[in-house]
């Protein structure tokens, strides 16, 4: 089993605005990418972790189910266009993944 955790940080202010895409994205486009498959949790920074972070954690049973998931949101379009709508509310450069082994 494997965590796959994608941070971003949010501009100040924005955090919240965050979240709620995340939500949606959730809703409307992770649902056609298989996440139903998945266990999604979404958290923020609170005490010992920065404050505009916000951690989506995707578990997974094994990378050919993360390469799946992967390879379905990198040609679904409504995802790219989340993106470039998400692009404000974030800095730049501060999106990152992270593959955690369970054990």
């Amino acid at each position: 089993m494997l965590i796959a955790r994608w941070q971003i940080d949010a501009k100040f202010g924005q955090k919240q605005t965050v979240i709620d895409m995340l939500h949606r994205w959730e809703r409307d486009i992770g649902s056609t990418a298989g996440i139903d498959k998945m266990d999604i949790k979404i958290l923020t920074g609170s005490i010992g972790a920065r404050e505009a972070t916000v951690e989506v954690n995707h578990t997974v049973e094994n990378l050919a189910q993360l390469e799946t998931f992967f390879e379905a949101i990198g040609k679904n379009d409504a995802h790219k266009q989340w993106g470039k709508d998400l692009e404000p509310h974030v800095v730049s450069g501060s999106s990152r993944w992270n593959i955690y082994r369970v054990v």
